[in-house]
C-alpha cells in the first residue's frame, strides 16, 4: 500500500490483518450450525453444506443480530432417492423442527439424490 507523504514523497506500507476473537455471537451461530449439522446427520448425506445467509438479511423480517435466522442448506442424501422435492424439504424441515422453533426464521434447501 503506498501513503503519499508531504513534499511529493511516498512511503510503503505493509498491511496485516489482525483476527479478533471470537464474540459471542459467534459462537451463538457456531452452535446453531452445529445443531443443524448434527440433525441432517442422520440422512447420513455424502454432501453436506451449510451456508449462514442471516447477514444478507440484516434490517429484514426475523433477523436477530448474532443469530442464525437464515440459512441455505445443500444436501445429497440416499434418503431423497425416489421423494418428490416437496417430500425432501419435509424431512428437512421435520429434522430442524427444534431449530425453527428456536428461532431460524428462513431455510432455503437444495436437497438432492445422489446422482442428480
Amino acid at each position: 500500500m503506498l501513503t503519499r507523504l508531504g513534499g511529493g514523497r511516498t512511503a510503503s506500507f505493509m498491511s496485516t490483518q489482525i483476527p479478533r476473537p471470537p464474540t459471542p455471537s459467534d459462537d451463538a451461530v457456531a452452535q446453531a450450525l452445529a445443531r443443524v449439522r448434527a440433525a441432517l446427520a442422520e440422512l447420513s448425506p455424502s454432501v453436506l453444506e451449510l451456508e449462514d445467509e442471516s447477514h444478507r438479511h440484516e434490517g429484514h423480517g426475523g433477523h436477530r443480530p448474532g443469530q442464525l435466522t437464515h440459512l441455505r442448506v445443500r444436501i445429497v442424501a440416499q434418503a431423497f432417492l425416489g421423494q418428490s422435492r416437496l417430500a425432501r424439504h419435509r424431512l428437512v424441515n421435520g429434522l430442524l423442527a427444534d431449530e425453527i422453533a428456536r428461532g431460524l426464521h428462513a431455510l432455503a434447501i437444495e436437497a438432492k439424490a445422489p446422482g442428480e
